[in-house]
């Protein structure tokens, strides 16, 4: 179905983020707390978003690992 390291690789980067923002986790950051001046729900949503925002792109922008074919 997903052929390749790189597919399979988004595929869990999407099943942890899905599970990252479910409701469960989330309740963690449900706190009377801030993290500078700004409450830690929303900050937290903020950071988790960028944190997966930016695996993405990390993924994305790889050189693909394929060997050269002689």
């Amino acid at each position: 179905m997903f052929k390749g390291l790189g597919a399979q690789r988004l595929l869990a980067l999407f099943v942890g983020g899905w599970l990252l923002f479910s409701f469960p986790l989330l309740g963690i950051w449900d706190r009377d707390a801030t993290l500078l001046g700004v409450p830690l729900f929303p900050a937290a949503l903020f950071i988790l978003w960028g944190l997966v925002i930016a695996a993405i792109a990390w993924l994305m922008e790889r050189p693909s690992q394929v060997p050269p074919e002689d």
